[in-house]
């Protein structure tokens, strides 16, 4: 590459420097997203390493001319500061699929075009490069359609699989085979055919990257909704790894780092969230929880007869006596929009004397977070929000537990039911508490497709209706009856 207006005043040291800069800074942004009071901070640090990654690397190459990269900045920036203020927070996790797409498609059109600009200029392709661009073609294009595709399902415009489950495995074994025997193609054809015009060596590229597309497309529409939360951080990490690799096609050091650290969080997050549902990676990605219509007649035996609805009015003479009471959210309470309703419920608990916390399960919502962005949005303080791990030993001291919108994280079949779809999937174990009252709008099932018996159990009380409408009553009957 040409030298840019830093090359030609600064010693090529300085380069190196800057980008050690900016990898200090993901370092330490990334370890302030662990926890949710310094996410906001992180996000800030980690942003401004990017910024000063790209400034240094657009200044230092003169990759483009100044204006067509200021267009680009400029119209990319404003698309997404238009999305981020935008998208509804229940959509979020649609927009981060996307993101993750946008960022693994990216990584094998970079790796195509430095393929292009190697030959275009005369140079030749040796197997360190063409490897690692068939890694990060594959990487990529499988991580741009995967995650297209796990937006569509989370926004309920993509359905299921159309092969059955023995044919897409196949279907998918052959995509990724056309893929590899393509890659390794791209990586013998230098040696053994030197001589050939650049026009017979750029197809071979882009059949890596149209079969690594189709198998993005067959690994993620055969996965179950209960999954998303998990195929999100996967594809994260895909993401990752595709940029990372992409770096050494460049030879350039902060995508090594920047990637490398998305690749291996997002990897780690994976194996959590795994671990949250009590399975096995394999298992999400072969195993379809969540795709087929539920247990109906199963349904019918747990609930028939036993099923208690009860009131705000109920619901609000259980608060008066309560000491301790802790709201379970789920997805439900996103979609109904109901976190500044709780968020006024707890206040109000809180200023008669009630303590008062949320538990939140890892996999509640459809990302890892979910619900601690929503409650976050609300104004609900970091303080009140217990992981599973912590709230599980308090329920037998807690007198009321307010489920909104939540299902299989509080289904207690995973530690009854050897046979269930969740059977060891640990959950928050509310039936513990003295009172469990579940706001839903029907009995229906959540992903896993499974009846929850918690609901027919004789310390549960089912507040039918839309969860912020509910909330909302509850808020208001509780303040007329402590006015």
């Amino acid at each position: 590459m040409a030298g840019g207006i830093l090359a030609e005043t600064l010693p090529a040291q300085a380069l190196q420097f800057a980008y050690l800069i900016a990898g200090i800074l993901f370092i330490q942004g990334l370890r302030d997203m662990t926890h949710p009071r310094t996410a906001t901070r992180g996000n800030m640090i980690s942003s401004a390493g990017m910024f000063l990654a790209v400034v240094v690397t657009v200044l230092w190459f003169e990759i483009l001319s100044p204006v067509i990269l200021g267009a680009g900045l400029l119209v990319g920036g404003a698309v997404g500061g238009y999305l981020a203020v935008s998208v509804e927070t229940t959509e979020m996790p649609q927009l981060v699929g996307l993101f993750n797409g946008f960022g693994g498609g990216a990584s094998a059109v970079v790796a195509g075009a430095e393929l292009i600009d190697v030959l275009a200029s005369g140079g030749s392709l040796g197997v360190g490069l063409t490897s690692t661009a068939a890694i990060a073609g594959i990487i990529g294009s499988v991580t741009f359609s995967g995650s297209l595709v796990a937006a569509g399902k989370l926004h309920g415009v993509v359905g299921e699989s159309p092969f059955e489950a023995t044919t897409g495995h196949v279907v998918k074994a052959v995509f990724l085979a056309v893929a590899v025997l393509a890659g390794l193609a791209l990586v013998v054809q230098p040696s053994l055919f030197g001589s050939m015009p650049m026009a017979e060596w750029v197809p071979t590229y882009w059949v890596v990257v149209a079969a690594a597309l189709l198998l993005g497309v067959f690994l993620v529409i055969s996965i179950g909704g209960a999954d998303m939360p998990v195929v999100i951080a996967l594809l994260n990490s895909y993401s990752g790894l595709a940029a990372a690799t992409t770096g050494f096609v460049l030879d350039n050091t902060v995508l090594i780092v920047a990637g490398t650290l998305v690749g291996a969080s997002g990897m780690i997050l994976t194996v959590i969230m795994c671990d949250s549902m009590n399975r096995s990676l394999t298992n999400v990605l072969f195993g379809g929880l969540g795709t087929d219509d539920g247990d109906g007649a199963d349904m019918e035996d747990i609930y028939e007869g036993q099923i208690t609805e009860t009131s705000p009015e109920e619901v609000t003479m259980l608060l008066e006596t309560a000491e301790r009471v802790v709201i379970v959210p789920g997805y439900g309470m996103a979609v109904a929009q109901a976190q500044h309703a709780v968020a006024e419920l707890v206040d109000l608990l809180d200023e008669n004397g009630v303590d008062v916390e949320f538990g939140i399960h890892p996999v509640a919502g459809r990302m890892p977070g979910h619900m601690n962005a929503l409650l976050a949005e609300a104004d609900v303080s970091y303080e009140k929000m217990r992981e599973l791990e912590e709230v599980n030993p308090t329920f037998n001291q807690t007198d009321l537990v307010i489920v909104t919108g939540a299902n299989d994280v509080v289904n207690p079949r995973a530690n009854e039911d050897d046979d269930s779809p969740i059977a060891g999937m640990p959950i928050l174990n509310v039936e513990q508490a003295r009172h469990v009252v579940v706001n839903k709008r029907s009995l229906s099932p959540g992903f896993s497709g499974i009846a929850n018996p918690l609901f027919a159990r004789d310390n549960t009380s089912m507040l039918f209706g839309d969860a912020k409408q509910s909330m909302q009553d509850l808020v208001n009957e509780y303040k007329e009856s402590t006015s």
